[in-house]
This record gives structure tokens, sequence and C-alpha cells, in this order.
């Protein structure tokens, strides 16, 4: 998969999981497209590890992927955030 569509894929992935996890955070919408295209990442990553389901291509099962693990690494982003603070 092109780098252009994990980008495009971890755009959607940190939409998605701002629109699933509400709040504030610091860095707003950016911050959370970068965190959307880590975890698209780290979904793909693990996904193809554990269950060997990962992205393959632009499909509904990749930004899924890429959507909870973009959640993932959100919450983890806020409570280290919180502990920072």
């Amino acid at each position: 998969m092109g780098i252009l569509t994990w980008i495009v894929i971890g755009l959607i992935a940190g939409i998605l999981a701002k629109f699933i996890m509400p709040g504030r955070d610091p860095g707003g919408i950016i911050v959370t497209i970068l965190i959307g295209i880590a975890g698209g990442l780290i979904g793909g990553f693990i996904g193809s590890a554990i269950f060997n389901v990962g992205m393959e291509g632009f499909s509904i099962q990749s930004i899924i992927v890429a959507t909870l693990g973009a959640i993932l690494l959100l919450w983890l982003y806020r409570v280290f955030r919180r502990r920072s603070v």
C-alpha cells in the first residue's frame, strides 16, 4: 500500500476517532489527524500480527483497523497528557 493511501486512511481514522472519543485535546484537529495516521500504522501492525487482519488497500476493513488503532493511541495520549499536566 502506498504512503498516500496510509495517510488518507489515517486522516479518516483520526476524524472517526475524534468523533467516537470527543473531548478537548491539546493541539486540536492537527494532533488528532497525526494520531490517526500513527494509529493507522499501529492498528495495521497489531491487526496483522495478532489477528492476521491488516490494512490491505483502501477498504472498510482497513479503516476499521486504523480507527481502532487511532482510538487506542488517542486514549493513551490523553492518559499520559493528563498525568504530565
